[in-house]
């Protein structure tokens, strides 16, 4: 296939709180273009204060896609959100619109944007409960045995239940799952675009962000998705609820709570700024 030939699309990846997606409504507003999310948490349905979801007022009327799409107890797979967000683009395609990719999941836009052949694996939930019993550390341990290279992708964002299904892969397929990465030619012509700023500045928008967080209700969301949902995984995992949690169970005081919230996120953000700043394509635009 000719480059040439390639549909268009634009992806905006940059760590959380770096101001990415107000960006990127006003590039859709500019350019005629329409969103599609690559965050793994905002996929899910009432994750809305502690995952930054933005509001029907922040969107401006831009359509918005991948955002909202499952309840928080399904597990919801890189192959998943390719076939989603792959059906959201051709959509958008469709329309005579340009798709522009924003997030900070980085397995996302790799696994979207660069012709990822993704291994369809039934789950094992025997041997999920198996792993379960493990430490994160273990687990990353044991992928590195069987698949190194991602292993190196995963310790970026190490999410237990992203681990655990690339062991899962990995033992069903019987050899290393990156061995079927990049073995499809990359579909889309990209225009990757990062958001610009010392990591100095990054913190300090981190650090206000989850302030605005706690102040809108973010105590109270979580005891509502507790109340609703249970301590399923994908609620416990997630920075912000997990703090908070703790709080609730009166293992840490409020204020520690937000300190804590304020660390991993901080972390988590200087984790995909790494990630990141190995796509040598990305244009850095400032803020």
């Amino acid at each position: 296939m000719n480059t040439k030939t390639k549909p268009k699309v634009i992806a905006i990846a940059a760590p959380t709180a770096s101001g990415k997606t107000a960006y990127a409504i006003e590039l859709a507003k500019q350019i005629d273009g329409e969103i599609i999310s690559a965050d793994s948490r905002i996929i899910y349905k009432s994750f809305d204060i502690v995952c930054a979801k933005p509001t029907k007022e922040e969107m401006q009327n831009v359509p918005h896609y991948m955002i909202d799409i499952v309840e928080p107890e399904v597990d919801y797979s890189v192959a998943n959100y390719v076939d989603d967000a792959t059906v959201a683009i051709n959509n958008i395609l469709a329309k005579g619109k340009t798709p522009i990719i924003v997030g900070g999941t980085g397995l996302y836009f790799k696994a979207l944007l660069e012709g990822w052949a993704l291994p369809r694996v039934e789950p094992n939930y025997e041997l999920r409960e198996e792993l379960e019993k493990f430490e994160i550390e273990n687990l990353l341990e044991q992928l590195r045995t069987l698949d190194e290279k991602t292993y190196n992708q995963m310790i970026v964002e190490p999410k237990k239940r992203k681990i655990i299904r690339a062991i899962e892969v990995c033992k069903s397929l019987g050899e290393a799952m990156s061995n079927y990465s990049n073995q499809k030619e990359a579909p889309y012509e990209v225009e990757w675009i990062g958001i610009g700023m010392t990591r100095e500045e990054l913190y300090e928008r981190v650090n206000k962000r989850v302030d605005i967080m706690v102040e809108m209700g973010a105590v109270q969301e979580t005891e509502s998705l507790l109340k609703k949902h249970g301590r399923i995984k994908n609620l416990i995992s997630t920075i912000g609820y997990n703090e908070i949690i703790q709080y609730l169970d009166k293992e840490i005081t409020l204020d520690r709570a937000i300190e804590l919230i304020k660390q991993h996120s901080r972390n988590y953000a200087k984790r995909q700024l790494t990630w990141f700043r190995k796509n040598a394509n990305l244009d850095y635009q400032d803020r």
